[in-house]
């Protein structure tokens, strides 16, 4: 039951109380009218009659509403109790997953940490590249390793030659050695590094034709360079390899510049790059294998020559040796004859009647006989 209706109860008894006092008053100032103070009395009685009912309800209504309380303590005990074990269960789950997920940030803090330590070496190492490229004598140095990589993975050491000396006395940074024809290539190393910045670096039109016409005068420079001192005719063959050490540049020759590249084969110089020169390489084991398949069948067919040249000679000794066997053949034969008649001879000699030996000594007896 709720409080107000509570305090409803107590009024109502305090204002019946109350209302009893004041008959009572009443009744003692007013003696006099004896019917009437009967009549109070009986509405008293009434009163007090319906008070003790009305106690009697209050008294339980405080046992049900005692009864009320010790349920919902209980129930709010049960409740209490199952909301701590979900909060304990909920608490250590959320504890494990805490756990887990610090444990999950740690490893991938670490591996943060392991890939900005990686970063802060690969800018470092891009910065000592950055100041390898600002070198001119680095940078070819730089070209000429990875130059001596590509060829070196893509050929047998017998193929090259590195700072090979040629009869002009040009040093070729590489020199394939490729079968006649066409003879051995030289590759010469360039870095025509400058323009290709400034191209990059081009905020408008007319600094792109500026990088663009700096570039075109670097690299025809180098091409005409190359043709004038690493094709030499009977020593070398007639083209060689401009080697670009950046797919970048070859790509923007191409693109921008296919003019450039067209003067350059004019000249019987071939810009390569990293890429194009892999696959130049296998090109040329393709070659080398094909020219040592020639030479190892030129040796093939002289050992087949040789091979017949014995087969005739074992077909002639065969020959000889088939004579020999044939004349063993009819000796064998007259042998074999001469062995039938000796048994033929013997059969016929074990047939004859010969006398005995007693047979023989008969005739001496009687011989005896008669002499005597």
């Amino acid at each position: 039951m709720r409080v107000m209706d509570w305090l409803w109860i107590i009024l109502a008894v305090l204002a019946g109380l109350g209302a009893g006092v004041l008959i009572a008053a009443l009744l003692r100032r007013d003696t006099g009218d004896t019917g009437l103070r009967a009549q109070m009395l009986a509405q008293i009685d009434a009163m007090r009659a319906e008070q003790g009912q009305l106690a009697g309800r209050l008294g339980q209504l405080a046992e049900n509403q005692q009864r009320t309380q010790g349920e919902l303590a209980r129930t709010m005990t049960e409740q209490l109790g199952q909301v701590s074990k979900n909060m304990a269960e909920n608490l250590t789950a959320t504890r494990e997953k805490t756990a887990k997920s610090l444990g999950d940030l740690g490893e991938r803090l670490s591996l943060i940490d392991k890939a900005q330590q990686e970063i802060t070496a690969l800018s470092s190492q891009v910065v000592e590249l950055q100041h390898i490229l600002d070198n001119k004598q680095a940078r070819g140095a730089f070209g000429e390793a990875q130059l001596n990589d590509i060829v070196t993975d893509g050929l047998p050491e017998s193929a090259y030659a590195f700072q090979h000396s040629l009869s002009n006395g040009k040093r070729a940074d590489c020199l394939i050695r490729l079968p006649n024809p066409p003879g051995p290539v030289v590759v010469d190393s360039k870095f025509p590094l400058e323009a290709f910045q400034k191209l990059r670096m081009a905020e408008d039109d007319a600094q792109t034709r500026a990088a663009l016409t700096q570039m075109k005068n670097d690299t025809l420079k180098h091409a005409q360079d190359i043709a004038s001192k690493y094709i030499i005719s009977g020593e070398t063959a007639d083209a060689a390899l401009m080697f670009l050490p950046s797919e970048s540049i070859f790509s923007e020759l191409h693109l921008r510049l296919p003019d450039v590249v067209d003067k350059c084969r004019a000249l019987r110089v071939y810009p390569v790059s990293p890429n194009t020169m892999s696959l130049t390489l296998n090109t040329v084991r393709a070659i080398m294998r094909d020219v040592k398949m020639r030479q190892q069948a030129g040796l093939i067919q002289k050992e087949v020559e040789s091979l017949l040249v014995d087969v005739t000679r074992i077909d002639e000794r065969i020959a000889k040796l088939r004579g020999h066997f044939d004349l063993a053949g009819k000796d064998i034969e007259q042998i074999e004859t001469s062995s039938r008649k000796i048994s033929s001879r013997g059969e016929k000699i074990t047939s004859l009647e010969v006398e005995t030996p007693q047979e023989a000594d008969a005739p001496d007896l009687l011989a005896g006989e008669r002499d005597s």
